[in-house]
């Protein structure tokens, strides 16, 4: 292609007047590859700023986050709730019992434990206790989290 338009320059007159135009060609086609060259890479920088801030945004959130969290384990309900949970602990005048499994579940209602249901499922083929596990699961039984 450039050989071509060598040949076409071989073609022409070569007056002064027709060089000087070609030489402005020249030169306002390397201008305008400059400015081209020059909006693609602000282009591409200014997507790696607006990526930049939205990363930003979401650190500056979970910063806020985990400030919000650091207040909470700092205040007196969250130390009573731990102290009940992880250390076994009551409130000042509260008494904590100790009762065993089999007296508590003298009190809990059968049809709330799933037991007996887990002990026919040991017995069943692995596809029966996959069909109940969905059955189960599309009719919000046993579900974990309910």
């Amino acid at each position: 292609m450039f050989s071509n338009f060598l040949l076409h320059l071989g073609k022409i007159k070569r007056s002064p007047q027709d060089i000087g135009l070609y030489i402005f060609v020249l030169i306002v086609l390397a201008i305008s590859w400059s400015g081209v060259k020059t909006i693609q890479t602000n282009y591409e920088l200014q997507k790696q700023i607006s990526t930049l801030k939205q990363q930003n945004a979401v650190i500056n959130l979970q910063n806020q986050n985990t400030a919000l969290e650091n207040q909470y384990y700092k205040t007196n309900q969250y130390l009573d709730l731990a102290a009940r949970q992880d250390l076994g602990l009551a409130g000042q005048g509260e008494q904590v019992w100790l009762i065993s499994n089999a007296t508590a579940m003298k009190y809990v209602d059968k049809s709330l434990t799933a037991t007996q249901n887990q002990t026919t499922k040991k017995t069943q083929p692995t596809y029966i206790k996959n069909l109940d596990a969905w059955k189960d699961f599309l009719l919000g039984r046993n579900v974990p989290g309910n």
